[in-house]
């Protein structure tokens, strides 16, 4: 269950977009008035936002938010204004783009194929070869390099069957696969890219779970203890997306605000995308992880209109 509240009666696509054309008028900026209506609209009203705004004033909401806005508010509120499969696609250019691509950078490319639906994924791969002229397993094969290309390019390929079928047979036979590849420390191996790629999501954590009666330890566990490598990290991303995406996303945002200074563009990028979906469940899973209050956290990291903006998602703000 999301955290985004929508009021009862929700203002037209006209009415929402005069409010925020007249938000950017004048000496300053109504960053409230901003956040009181895109923070309180879903994916469908935002975009019949989006294209009213252009109907009727002839420019681009995004490029508006852009002129009138700046920081980390300016990105988190444009980020949540694209539609999902534009905002992931942009995404994960991002990633494959920026000279460091480490686990950090890269997992947004998983979370893109595990924690979402099939259906989401094609659109997000539609959206890439839209916006940037080739595919998004195209950028993969250029900018990311063995065995971590192996396994990504496996994933964003895929498309899972969305229905609840396991084959028990099937589960316990591909867990002693796993086994076998993990044992072995050949953690790329064809049937471990096969079997995280291609099953349905309900057969995977099926699997995970004879794994774990059969072997003593989650699967997640005895991939970290192969080793400390970008391969060991980015499989144990792809599990937990498959078989507790709430469990990821409440890591993402703990790390995120965790040291000196906060990772603004990861506790974006986690409220962003959860907060139509589960964000009820990845509350739940932080407190749980971490003995302490998400939304207390995220206040604590934060201020501002940014940090307002984020409470509204979270639901924290009527």
């Amino acid at each position: 269950m999301g955290t985004l509240k929508i009021p009862d009666v929700v203002p037209s696509p006209e009415q929402d977009s005069e409010s925020l054309n007249k938000a950017f008028q004048g000496l300053g900026t109504d960053e409230e008035g901003i956040i009181w209506v895109l923070g309180h609209r879903n994916a469908e009203q935002r975009r019949k936002i989006r294209d009213t705004y252009r109907q009727v004033y002839i420019k681009s909401l995004i490029d508006a938010l852009h002129s009138e806005l700046s920081g980390d508010f300016r990105k988190a509120v444009i980020l949540w204004t694209y539609d999902p499969a534009e905002r992931d696609a942009r995404l994960a250019n991002e990633a494959l783009k920026t000279k460091r691509k480490g686990i950090k950078q890269l997992q947004v490319i998983v979370e893109i194929a595990c924690a979402f639906s099939s259906q989401h994924l094609v659109a997000v791969r539609e959206a890439y070869c839209s916006r940037f002229d080739c595919s998004l397993e195209e950028d993969i094969g250029v900018n990311i390099t063995l065995p971590l290309r192996k396994i990504l390019v496996g994933l964003v390929s895929s498309f899972r069957y969305d229905k609840e079928v396991v084959d028990m047979d099937v589960a316990k036979l591909e867990a002693d696969r796993l086994h076998e590849a993990i044992k072995t420390r050949q953690l790329d191996d064809d049937d471990v890219v096969y079997i995280l790629s291609t099953r349905n999501v309900c057969q995977l954590r099926t699997t995970f779970e004879c794994y774990k009666q059969k072997y003593g330890n989650p699967i997640d566990q005895d991939i970290k203890d192969c080793g400390k490598g970008d391969l060991e990290s980015l499989l144990k991303i792809v599990v937990w997306c498959i078989d507790s995406p709430e469990k990821h996303f409440a890591e993402v945002i703990r790390t995120s605000i965790l040291g000196l200074g906060t990772d603004e563009d990861s506790l974006t990028r986690a409220i962003v995308m959860r907060a139509e979906i589960d964000m009820m469940k990845v509350r739940g899973e932080y407190f749980n992880m971490y003995k302490s209050n998400l939304d207390d956290a995220v206040v604590g990291d934060t201020s501002g209109d940014y940090r307002e903006f984020l409470m509204t998602l979270l639901g924290a703000r009527v």
